[in-house]
């Protein structure tokens, strides 16, 4: 299939095609692809060990096929936990689906809520408060700095505003004289 040769393929949707045949092997070349579609077609064989390579793919459909085996684990897989993208495959087995998930070998590690994060995400973390705290002080002190220590800037800046709260009163005062009149 020339499909899998198309290496920075993004979204790929072939739902609803009476398409035959098995899921291609190489399907693991589309590195680059974020959503698979190919629920409500006729496809058969299992799925391919390859597609626990595709490590963009964040949505997955392979309902209402022929599809049989073990859904595989691994990458992408384990965040695979809705059985709903399985469904329809009364021959294929393994986690998310009930059917060949009581060993929990490969099991799809749900998040517990518990804050075991691991140290990546911590430091990512941690980067982000710092940049942000960087970026407003430097906002902060940008504006309000300068405002501090130039005379000139400080006098135009509070002129400014003292003109547009002037213009936001007499508006809102003719507003107001003009809905007394229309009562």
């Amino acid at each position: 299939m020339g499909l899998t040769s198309l290496i920075k393929l993004g979204i790929l949707n072939l739902s609803i095609n009476h398409l035959t045949g098995i899921i291609p092997a190489n399907i693991g070349n589309l590195e680059s692809i974020e959503t698979l579609d190919l629920s409500l077609n006729k496809l058969s064989g299992s799925i391919p060990q390859s597609m626990v390579s595709l490590t963009f793919l964040n949505h997955l459909n392979l309902s209402y096929n022929n599809l049989s085996g073990k859904i595989p684990t691994g990458n992408q897989f384990q965040t695979f936990i809705d059985p709903s993208i399985y469904e329809g495959n009364p021959s294929l087995s393994g986690c998310p689906l009930p059917t060949g998930c009581q060993d929990n070998e490969g099991a799809p590690q749900v998040p517990s809520g518990d804050g075991g994060e691991n140290d990546d995400s911590k430091l990512e973390k941690l980067q982000f408060f710092i940049s942000f705290v960087i970026g407003f002080c430097a906002g902060f002190w940008g504006v309000f700095g300068t405002l501090a220590l130039k005379r000139s800037w400080r006098y135009a800046y509070f002129h400014f505003l003292d003109k547009v709260k002037d213009a936001v009163l007499d508006f809102v005062s003719a507003i107001g004289t003009y809905l007394q009149k229309r009562s």
